[in-house]
Order: C-alpha cells, then structure tokens, then sequence
C-alpha cells in the first residue's frame, strides 16, 4: 500500500514540476510590458562568479516599458551593459552613469505571432513531461502488480493517475491561453 501511494505522489510531483518549469518559462518571455523576470537568464561576471544581475543591482520597473538597473558598484556598468548585448532579450540597454536603462519597444504583429509559437513549444513540451510522467506511473503500477499489488489497486492507481494528468494538462492550457492573451493584447 504505501508502495502504491508513493508512485502516485512521486508522479504528481513530477506533473507539477513540469507546470512550474513552464510558469517559469512563460515569464521570461517578453509580451512587450517590462518585468524583471525577462533578466533573470542573464548572468554577468561579478568577481570571477557568475551571478544573475539583480545578484549585483538593483532592478526596478519604473512604468511599463522601462526596467532600470542600478549597480551597486560602479565598475559593474560595463559588464551588466555587455551581458544584456550579447544576451537573446534584443534589446540595447542605455547608461547614463548612474542607472542603465532598458526600454521596452511595443511587439509587431508578427513578433507576437513569433512569441506565441515559442509560448506552444513550451507548452508541448511541458504536456510531453505530463504525459511521461502517467506513463512511468502506469509502468511502476504494473510492476508494483507482480510484486505483490492487488490489480484492484492498480485500476485505480491508473484511474488516479489519468486524473491529475488531466489537472496538469488543463492548467498548461490555462497558462498558455493567459500568455497567448498577453502577447496578444496591444
């Protein structure tokens, strides 16, 4: 029994994951309003360690379209500036020596298109990870089955475990849909 139980909680674990590795993900991608998330992929050199640049800043929203990046030491203006260049944000950062700002320019139609395909590959992807994991449990229930489990238990491990697939897959589609919705907005 606690066999049982602990191969559908490991599989709900790894359906959740999967959901929160997609948040995650959506937020990093741009939808043209500024949100500090879309910097936390961004690593900059900060004494020999690689560190996220609000490690070494602090990073603001003054209004929609502006993040703002105060350094806590002056020599790191030049190597936040570089790591956002030659970052994938495609977007070019102005200093003027006290803050280094990024403006946030308005999506074309066609980046939002661009951006919704990448918010569905992501959500594929997450719902593959969904999938995988009711099919590992299944698996483990199977085997769990010669090793002693009534098949009672397992009919209705399987039964469990194609309802939380079902959650899981639903709200990666509430995830998506309220993305698609975002990007979308002018």
């Amino acid at each position: 029994m606690a066999e049982y139980r602990e191969i559908l909680d490991s599989a709900e674990e790894r359906m959740e994951e999967a959901v929160m590795y997609l948040e995650d993900s959506l937020a990093r991608i741009r939808a043209g309003k500024a949100n500090v998330k879309l910097l936390d992929g961004i690593r900059v050199d900060n004494y020999g360690a690689m560190v996220p640049i609000n490690n070494c800043a602090a990073v603001t929203t003054p209004d929609a379209r502006t993040i703002a990046i105060k350094p806590w030491d002056k020599s790191m203006f030049k190597v936040i500036e570089k790591a956002i260049i030659n970052s994938d944000l495609g977007i070019m950062p102005e200093n003027n020596g006290e803050i280094i700002r990024i403006g946030i320019p308005p999506l074309t139609e066609e980046r939002r298109k661009q951006l919704n395909k990448q918010c569905g590959k992501e959500g594929e992807q997450a719902k593959v990870s969904v999938r995988n994991s009711r099919r590992d449990g299944n698996e483990q229930l199977k085997k769990a089955v010669k090793d002693g489990l009534s098949e009672d238990f397992q009919k209705d491990g399987e039964g469990e475990l194609q309802k939380m697939h079902d959650k899981y897959i639903k709200k990666i589609d509430e995830l998506l849909a309220a993305k698609e919705k975002e990007i979308m907005t002018v």
